[in-house]
């Protein structure tokens, strides 16, 4: 066979033999002598084809067919199983190859024959071109190969096996190892599969140097969130990557390992700035806790009881309310507490303020020596607006339910006004919605009406610590915020 031939047999379009050798030496002509027939059949072949995708993250299911350059980052089992053929049952094969580029990754199908030579030939580090048809799979998009062909001169920067960063991952990913510190846990939860047992399932939140990811346990792993708790380290084994809500999800499955590390891994959360956000987005923020409500629970539509809890968060731009709904209504926050909030949706509140909303998908944690990333378009937990700190202490604040009196802090002074106490009271401070705005103002906490003093200027509704003396009916406000 020619090499006209060989390079026709390989084609894979709706066109005759006659026709492809017709343009073949129509193309040697055009080209002046320029290339040889061999050259301009792989040329026509390669028009003809199709396809051709620049980097795996272009893959689509709705297109028809692809080709594209991936190095194989892993190799799956040889599995059997029985399909009908028309002499009854027949004995199929397929291996799964994980193939990455750059871009990312993508689940690829060998079948049969393709598949059972493969099993013997091809190791993680090979790099090939392939060509093949994508579909949706289990994992995300898949790619059934019609055809690999080995490039052993072609470049493709990804590492085989080790460890991935969250940033790192990608859709499709599998056998990957991931270190980092346990933000957040939740409980374990149980539902019924279509053959009738009972499956179980459970999520945290892992953080490293470079970002976070969800992660979600199946079955027997669900079990880990009961024996780590939140600033843990740990490394996930042979984890892989799902897609659930536009988002990238590490799932931890009975191959799955989840190992406790004596070693600290780093995180550093990253924020926007609370004065940036806008209703409709669901962001990361960060911030001092300014005032905590007590915990409220209520009647769903369907019986079951909620429960919610308000809490005030201040950063260097603004403050905004935080409602923590179901369990992370019992995470422990008191006023002066740095936190961080990730995956919360700005919603409109109260008074045409906005809110941002912790739900099942949102992570909350108490920062305790982290120092957050700033930037254009972030806020560091370093530094707050006025009077979310003193000399580096976190402020005396309360909770909506009272006051605050007495304690170190407020009667060792801070700076901020006479520890001696010019009204003749111990210096304290109070929180609560103003109820009547200008001279005086009066505040509301829920269990206390309280007469302010002051020359700041709130708003009708606004939620507001001030910190001074009591003097008779009225308090003496040092400070507004």
């Amino acid at each position: 066979m020619g090499a006209i031939e060989e390079i026709y047999a390989d084609l894979d379009a709706d066109v005759s033999e006659e026709e492809f050798r017709e343009a073949v030496e129509a193309k040697v002509e055009q080209m002046g002598g320029l290339a040889d027939e061999e050259t301009a059949a792989m040329l026509i072949a390669h028009d003809l084809d199709g396809g051709e995708v620049e980097t795996v993250a272009d893959i689509e299911p709705g297109l028809e067919e692809v080709k594209f350059l991936g190095k194989v980052t892993g190799v799956g089992e040889l599995r059997t199983f029985e399909r009908d053929g028309e002499d009854g049952e027949d004995e199929g094969h397929v291996l799964n190859l994980d193939v990455a580029d750059e871009s990312g990754a993508v689940r690829v199908a060998l079948w049969d024959a393709d598949a059972v030579a493969a099993e013997a030939e091809i190791a993680a580090g090979d790099v090939f071109r392939i060509k093949g048809r994508p579909k949706d799979g289990y994992n995300g998009v898949e790619v059934s190969a019609d055809r690999l062909e080995p490039d052993e001169e072609a470049t493709v920067d990804v590492d085989v096996g080790g460890r991935v960063t969250a940033d790192s991952l990608s859709l499709g990913q599998s056998d990957v190892n991931v270190r980092g510190v346990v933000l957040d846990t939740g409980s374990i939860r149980t539902f019924d599969r279509d053959d009738g047992t009972e499956g179980r399932v459970s999520n945290l939140t892992l953080g490293d140097e470079t970002g976070r990811v969800r992660v979600t346990l199946w079955d027997e792993r669900a079990d880990t969130v009961e024996r780590v708790e939140a600033g843990e380290s740990v490394e996930i084994v042979d984890g892989y990557v799902r897609e659930r809500d536009g988002s990238l999800e590490l799932h931890v499955g009975s191959r799955s390992e989840i190992d406790e590390l004596d070693e600290a891994v780093e995180f550093t959360p990253e924020a926007t700035d609370i004065d940036s956000i806008e209703i409709g987005q669901t962001v990361d923020i960060a911030g001092v806790v300014r005032s905590a409500d007590p915990k409220r629970t209520f009647d769903r539509d369907d019986g079951s009881e909620g429960q919610v809890r308000n809490v005030r968060l201040q950063d260097t731009t603004d403050d905004i309310r935080v409602a923590l709904w179901g369990e992370k209504a019992d995470i422990e926050l008191a006023p002066g507490d740095e936190v961080f909030c990730a995956d919360v949706e700005i919603q409109e509140g109260w008074q045409d303020d906005l809110e941002a909303s912790a739900g099942w998908r949102s992570t909350v944690v108490v920062v305790e020596d982290a120092e957050p990333e700033r930037g254009a378009e972030s806020a560091g937990l370093d530094q707050f607006g006025d009077g979310a700190r003193a000399n580096g202490s976190a402020a005396d604040t309360s909770s909506a339910d009272g006051p605050s009196n007495g304690g170190d802090e407020a009667s060792g002074g801070d700076g901020d006004g006479d520890p001696s106490g010019a009204a003749g009271g111990e210096p304290e401070t109070f929180t609560g919605t103003v109820v009547q705005p200008g001279d005086p103002v009066i505040l509301d906490s829920g269990e206390e009406t309280v007469r302010v003093e002051t020359d700041s200027e709130v708003h009708l509704g606004q939620e507001v610590t001030v910190r001074g003396r009591r003097d008779g009916d009225s308090f003496l406000a040092d400070d507004v915020f």
